[in-house]
């Protein structure tokens, strides 16, 4: 068995459901266009993930959408809902239970990161056979993929959704006795000036889904362009 899994967790895009900094900017209808977009991206990158791939998506009641969506995979996508409890104890727990089920390397990515590139992925891969943690670092000081090959410590009480993030992580790893590794840099989509961004971080990748996604941002900046005017 490939012992590096990737672990994708997300939430069911839906208008008035997650991305509320970018709804308050643009309306619910367009946040859930750019959610849904970088789903997709998350999405594109899990089927070309070298090994068992997990969507952990936010409860129970989404597992059958998290079956239902678009992976092409030779290999099988597993389904494990989240628990209740801040993002720290989700992950605790998915933690927990994708060990107890044999996985040993857990690659956590959320679908918000879409200048994630295979590169990035496998410099994390490569670090994580020297260190107990690698971390991708995001420019706002939070991080677009933890991996760790031993459990992860509490993290219930870690600042999550700040630019404290990668910081605090990295002390509670090292306070617990683990090796961190930080390789490259990343950022992620949270606010109207991170979808800015994405016209130059994208305008070269060929990926289908971040053309999708670009050709909507394209859109909406135009869009917002106009109301400026």
């Amino acid at each position: 068995m490939n012992k590096n899994t990737l672990v994708l967790v997300c939430k069911r895009p839906a208008p008035g459901t997650g991305k509320q900094r970018l709804a308050a900017k643009l309306g619910q209808e367009k946040a859930f266009l750019i959610a849904d977009a970088l789903l997709a991206c998350a999405l594109e990158d899990a089927a070309e993930w070298p090994g068992p791939v997990v969507i952990a998506p936010a409860g129970a009641a989404d597992a059958d959408w998290a079956r239902s969506l678009p992976i092409s995979r030779s290999m099988a996508v597993a389904v494990l809902p989240q628990e209740t409890g801040n993002l720290g104890q989700r992950l605790n727990a998915l933690d927990r239970t994708l060990r107890m089920q044999g996985m040993q390397h857990l690659f956590f990515i959320g679908s918000d990161a879409p200048g994630l590139l295979a590169s990035d992925y496998a410099a994390a891969r490569d670090a994580l056979q020297h260190a107990d943690v690698a971390l991708i670092p995001a420019a706002d000081g939070g991080v677009v993929l933890m991996a760790n090959r031993k459990p992860w410590p509490d993290m219930s009480a870690l600042p999550w959704s700040s630019n404290r993030l990668e910081e605090a992580l990295t002390g509670l790893c090292r306070r617990a006795g683990h090796s961190v590794s930080a390789v490259g840099h990343g950022c992620d989509v949270d606010e109207w000036r991170d979808v800015v961004k994405l016209v130059a971080l994208l305008q070269r990748d060929p990926r289908p889904a971040r053309r999708a996604l670009l050709q909507i941002v394209s859109c909406i900046l135009s869009e917002a362009d106009v109301q400026d005017a």
